[in-house]
């Protein structure tokens, strides 16, 4: 049976009797499909999601919503599920990401508060943190992640072939960046904290809790500071840095109230987020360049020279990082930088 055929069984056994209209909410950069069920008697709308088990287990997800909720994030509701089919039937957080929410507004104060509330959320859930219940962030993870570079954005979507020094003096940069990783305090990390993974609540729910989180099914035990770079460091749309240093003081200040385990001086910290923001855009690259040469999904393309600027930014900033930032000179000559910024 066709996929789609096999989702409108599974709703007409799950809804009885219940007339709705099907329509595509959003697909990520997996194989998960999510559509809007909105129903004809004028009944709140639900979104289900489509995971084929071939391809994606909806396991993970189930526990890191259960782990997100009871620490107080707003995630979707799960009102029914069908894990060998692979279908989730969930509460609708709308329609409006934080992303086109920033982006309809020019005001750096009504920014402000917005990220104010996703740090808010963040802390909670760092907060309930506890080692031994995501996997661990570990080294062999962030490695494997790094390895996506030089195999998807340096050989298959730039042509390069690295000769043997070059090679080894990427993989020296590796070896230092993950080192400053893995000394960092360590809590629950969604892992793709940013504007599109957040969905702003209007009106907010019962409890005043804003944003909405959704796609944390990759959740993991590991550093810090990661999450902050996928939120102020965000592939899809760019701040001045001097907003985005005033509010990682922010929360840096906060945090050591709440007594989340933050460096004792804010260099230290800054650092460790700075070289956090090296790993994930070596990453995000090899990711992008992935998408779109195997699985042939282009609008990721256009995020890419974003990504090198935050890159190529942080790797100046550190005399350990000059032989990486040559390399990257090699592989992509800098250029004028390009971006969505205020």
């Amino acid at each position: 049976m066709p996929r789609l055929a096999q989702l409108d069984a599974w709703l007409a056994e799950t809804l009885p009797g219940r007339r709705f209209q099907l329509t595509p909410a959003s697909a990520d950069a997996s194989f998960r499909r999510y559509f809007r069920l909105v129903f004809d008697d004028g009944s709140p709308s639900l979104i289900v999601m489509d995971a084929p088990p071939a391809n994606e287990d909806c396991r993970p997800w189930l526990h890191v919503a259960d782990l997100f909720r009871k620490a107080g994030a707003h995630v979707p509701d799960v009102l029914a599920q069908d894990l060998e089919q692979g279908f989730l039937l969930l509460s609708d957080l709308g329609s409006t990401t934080y992303l086109s929410a920033l982006r309809a507004q020019d005001d750096p104060y009504r920014a402000a508060g917005l990220y104010a509330d996703a740090l808010g959320m963040l802390a909670a859930i760092q907060a309930a943190s506890r080692p031994g219940v995501l996997p661990d962030y570990d080294r062999a993870l962030l490695l494997r992640e790094l390895m996506l570079f030089p195999e998807w954005y340096v050989a298959r979507h730039k042509g390069i072939v690295l000769d043997d020094k070059e090679t080894a003096s990427l993989h020296d940069a590796f070896e230092r960046i993950l080192a400053v990783n893995l000394a960092e305090p360590r809590v629950f990390v969604h892992r793709d904290f940013h504007s599109r993974n957040l969905m702003l609540l209007e009106p907010a729910d019962e409890a005043g809790l804003n944003p909405g989180v959704i796609d944390f099914q990759d959740a993991v035990y590991g550093p810090i500071s990661y999450d902050l770079v996928s939120l102020f460091k965000d592939a899809y749309i760019r701040w001045d840095e001097e907003f985005v240093l005033d509010l990682l003081i922010r929360y840096w200040e906060a945090a050591k109230k709440l007594g989340l385990p933050v460096r004792a001086e804010f260099p230290d910290f800054h650092r460790d987020f700075e070289w956090m923001g090296v790993q994930r855009h070596l990453k995000v690259l090899g990711i992008f360049a992935r998408l779109h040469h195997r699985d042939g999904k282009d609008g990721y393309l256009a995020d890419m020279p974003l990504v090198m600027d935050y890159l190529r930014r942080a790797c100046k900033r550190w005399r350990e990082l000059g032989p990486l930032t040559r390399l990257l000179e090699r592989i992509e000559p800098e250029q004028v930088s390009v971006g969505y910024t205020f």
